[in-house]
């Protein structure tokens, strides 16, 4: 009873305080080191700023992953709070008032906590498998940007713990024991049910653009952009052309005007 009072006490000193001036938003360095899971988790917090209008900036870290309070990054700053990776990142932001889904009915909602369950466990394994268990991924493009900032015998310690430490989590959801063409049935299953639920609209549900669509983007957006040693990962995504069109008009509504 008193931890509830208590976490009761800490949403409403939350709610009444207005958003700061100066939220900042750690992540790896893009062009150097951060990984595919990563980058997706990074752009569907920046998407879902930038739908909700709210004012913050980009800080890139070599050490994000370690300065992150879960050990995942991103993670937001915002005045004396800290908080990490994309469902936590989005409850905070709603009790500060802003949220996207508020406009939805309870079914809908509970529509797209499925959605988005379903983006998560598929897309977001689907990458982490593709990054860490495919052994010509793993050689050529993880370990090496994971490592850059690190020097040698350190950056290959903590290249293989990183490893390591992904595989077990794969292993506890399943995921491990799939070949990567089960990887690719998967992303391609998950693909063709988020086409046939868009149709051609502009987003999953007609009120306008909701916490879904913003990771939809950082996870299709970032297969889409990504170099990888083999296309079949990018070639599963382009055969849905509303999906390629909904990455297109995402980019352009809330990216373009942020680097005018």
């Amino acid at each position: 009873m008193a931890s509830l009072l208590a976490d009761a006490a800490i949403s409403q000193k939350i709610a009444s305080e207005p958003w700061p001036d100066d939220v900042c938003l750690y992540q790896p360095y893009k062009l150097q080191q951060v990984l595919l899971p990563d980058n997706a988790q990074c752009l569907a917090v920046q998407c879902y700023l930038q739908m909700c209008g709210l004012p913050f900036r980009t800080v890139l870290r070599t050490n994000a992953e370690h300065m992150s309070p879960s050990g995942k990054p991103p993670f937001l700053r915002a005045g004396p709070y800290v908080i990490s990776e994309v469902e936590p990142i989005i409850k905070f932001v709603s009790t500060k008032g802003h949220s996207l889904s508020e406009k939805l009915d309870r079914p809908q909602q509970a529509e797209m906590k499925a959605y988005l369950a379903l983006v998560q466990g598929t897309l977001g394994n689907a990458e982490l498998y593709i990054s860490w268990c495919d052994p010509t991924t793993a050689s050529e493009i993880s370990r090496p940007r994971y490592s850059s900032p690190y020097p040698w015998p350190l950056n290959a310690v903590l290249a293989y713990r990183k490893q390591w430490d992904v595989q077990n989590q794969l292993k506890t959801l399943g995921w491990h024991s799939k070949t990567l063409e089960e990887v690719y049935d998967e992303v391609d299953n998950c693909c063709k049910a988020l086409a046939q639920r868009l149709g051609n609209h502009h987003y999953f549900f007609k009120q306008g653009p909701t916490e879904l669509d913003a990771v939809m983007f950082g996870h299709l957006y970032t297969i889409l952009t990504t170099p990888l040693p083999a296309d079949l990962l990018v070639d599963i995504v382009r055969q849905y052309a509303n999906l390629i069109n909904f990455c297109i008009s995402i980019e352009k509504r809330f990216f373009r005007k942020r680097t005018k």
